[in-house]
């Protein structure tokens, strides 16, 4: 079994609560299709770290991109994804870890796996779905097998058509191999060779054909469209990690001014308080004036003390008792 520390070390992105929520579902849905000695795990957690960028994306954000756009009929890449209808394109767009793609696939592996997803595509975005999916893709195509020698690049090109985010694969795959224990390769066997050449963007129907030329999908559509980089995934915890010490001297940087700051509070109210305590009291001045010419001499006093201490007080008692025997 796949423990949380594990699952931690090879996508540091991938934050604890979504960790809580998709390990139960890997433990249990990826020996259903052989995915359990560590060469298998590694490689298997590192194509699906990348291609789902560190399992923060279940779906191809759609734009179109150009690359996108081929996905739509008419055009060859649209005829061997199966996409015939206008639309097909981002209705079968990449979804789940594996980021399956066009028409054909949602019919291929909804059918094995028992689920319509050719009429309800979104079905390959949820987390048991997606993984059924990613599983049942893994093991059709002889993945487990390349994986038992380690032969990753060969995994890279069924998946991927091509060898698009190689590097980047290939740096989840050491790290997946350091933290499940994985050791060197066993000599290449003829299983290694085993199943369709093909992709999970494209059909597997024809073993046969060569692989199909490398597309640019899933993850590597996403960066296109809005940047993010494949090995930071959910930006929280890689903030954390790649940039504390830029972070903690920022931090520092507020902290160190509060201080600062409170001091020239304490100084730079001084002298507006002062101009409205002279305000407050020359209004309340002219206001006595105003009064004395009206009323008698007790009157004023009783009409202009009270409401000289109340406006004043607030302000600043002092002033007020200066404004108070002015007036």
């Amino acid at each position: 079994m796949l423990s949380d520390s594990q699952l931690q070390q090879i996508m540091p992105a991938l934050p604890a609560a979504k960790r809580d929520a998709y390990l139960p579902y890997l433990d249990a849905i990826l020996p259903m299709y052989g995915i359990e000695s560590p060469p298998r795990l590694a490689a298997f957690l590192a194509q699906i770290a990348h291609e789902s960028g560190q399992l923060k994306y279940w779906e191809e954000i759609w734009g179109p991109t150009a690359a996108q756009k081929r996905y739509e009929p008419p055009s060859d890449l649209a005829a061997r994804l199966g996409n015939t209808k206008a639309g097909d394109g981002k209705r079968y767009r990449g979804r789940g870890p594996i980021q399956i793609t066009g028409r054909a696939n949602y019919r291929k592996y909804g059918g094995l796996l028992g689920y319509d997803l050719e009429n309800n595509p979104d079905l390959a975005a949820t987390v048991q779905v997606g993984l059924q999916v990613a599983g049942q893709y893994w093991q059709s195509n002889g993945l487990n097998e390349l994986a038992d020698v380690q032969d990753f690049l060969t995994i890279t090109k069924r998946i991927n058509g091509g060898t698009n985010g190689l590097a980047d694969r290939e740096k989840f795959y050491a790290v997946a191999k350091r933290v499940l224990g994985v050791g060197p390769p066993r000599s290449a066997t003829r299983a290694a060779t085993r199943g369709a050449l093909s992709f999970a963007a494209v059909d597997a129907s024809a073993a046969e054909e060569p692989p199909p030329a490398s597309l640019p999908r899933g993850y590597e559509a996403i960066n296109e469209l809005i940047g993010d980089s494949p090995t930071s995934g959910s930006p929280e915890p890689a903030a954390k990690k790649k940039s504390a010490p830029g972070v903690a001297k920022k931090s520092a940087g507020v902290v160190a001014a509060k201080p600062s700051g409170k001091k020239a509070a304490k100084k730079a109210p001084a002298k507006p308080v002062k101009k409205a305590v002279k305000k407050a009291a020359k209004t309340v001045k002219n206001a006595a004036r105003k009064a004395v010419k009206k009323a008698t001499a007790k009157p004023v006093k009783i009409a202009v003390k009270k409401p000289v201490k109340k406006i004043v007080k607030k302000v600043a008692k002092k002033p007020a008792r200066k404004a108070a025997k002015k007036a």
